[in-house]
């Protein structure tokens, strides 16, 4: 199967972020949101980010300028009738997305691969909620997307050899590294990741050390390019704790009880770098 046309769903950080490199790889690409005002600022930051690359002579202006052209932007899920591959990248909340599924599932010509950017949630679960689980699969993109070299793919139980063999070849045709991973809660990054940043945000709320202490600890001496609390706030903290109850709920492990202090922000609204304060404060919302 030759994939030609991918449509992305969620035009937040991460789904901007995957329209961005699809399109920059040479895919037809529709951006879709129902929030209209989410699409207008998805659209504006593959703009911006594209602007960024040029600036750094890592692009041309002529590879700018066509895969800003190979982007249109829509609110309905119909655009998947018209696409090759469909990429999920809604909030981490499993209703929702199977929610999605069922109405892709529906819609999406018959040989549509459907693919979800779940950084936690089981892809046999997701793949229940349509016809075609053969056809779902786990496509876990690093925040920035345009950055970051790794994507884990996450096969469901019923997920096919031919998709796997599919999804892997675009991966590397979008210059990522895919390593492939078994249906498990968190896969392999955030299974490992999310009690680390946990335990950093147990350590703030008791007092061993400041936010920055914290963060220059394991810069410094675990050679780390971010901090955990800094690396939160990136991803967002709404984004950790809702990673954090699915492992705790899956798993049943004590040590992915998300910190009383996590949720504490999170209900405070203060949810990083989007929001303009985390665990650090930023000058303006991301």
């Amino acid at each position: 199967m030759k994939i030609e046309r991918v449509a992305v769903i969620g035009a937040g950080t991460m789904g901007n972020g995957i329209a961005h490199v699809c399109a920059l790889g040479g895919f037809g690409v529709s951006l879709v949101d129902a929030d209209a005002g989410a699409l207008e600022r998805g659209l504006a930051m593959i703009d911006r980010n594209l602007g960024r690359q040029l600036a750094k002579g890592r692009i041309s202006a002529e590879e700018r300028g066509r895969a800003l052209a190979r982007i249109d932007g829509g609110r309905s899920l119909d655009a998947a009738a018209q696409a090759d591959l469909v990429i999920e990248a809604v909030p981490e909340r499993v209703e929702l997305k199977r929610e999605i599924f069922a109405e892709l599932d529906e819609v999406a010509p018959p040989g549509t691969i459907l693919a979800s950017n779940t950084s936690s949630i089981s892809i046999t679960a997701i793949a229940a909620a349509t016809g075609r689980p053969e056809q779902v699969i786990g496509m876990h993109f690093m925040n920035p997307v345009p950055v970051m070299e790794l994507v884990e793919i996450i096969r469901g139980l019923r997920t096919s050899d031919a998709t796997t063999a599919v999804v892997m070849e675009l991966a590397r045709a979008l210059g990522k590294t895919p390593v492939e991973a078994r249906d498990f809660p968190g896969f392999v990054s955030n299974r490992i990741l999310m009690p680390m940043i946990n335990e950093a945000v147990f350590a703030l709320m008791e007092g061993v050390a400041s936010a920055e202490g914290i963060d220059t600890v394991m810069k410094l001496g675990m050679h780390h390019p971010m901090g955990p609390l800094a690396l939160a706030d990136l991803i967002g903290l709404d984004t950790c704790l809702n990673i954090l109850e699915v492992l705790h709920r899956e798993l049943g492990a004590d040590r992915f009880r998300p910190c009383p202090l996590l949720r504490q922000y999170v209900a405070a609204g203060w949810l990083g770098r989007k929001s303009g304060r985390g665990f650090h404060s930023y000058a303006s919302p991301a």
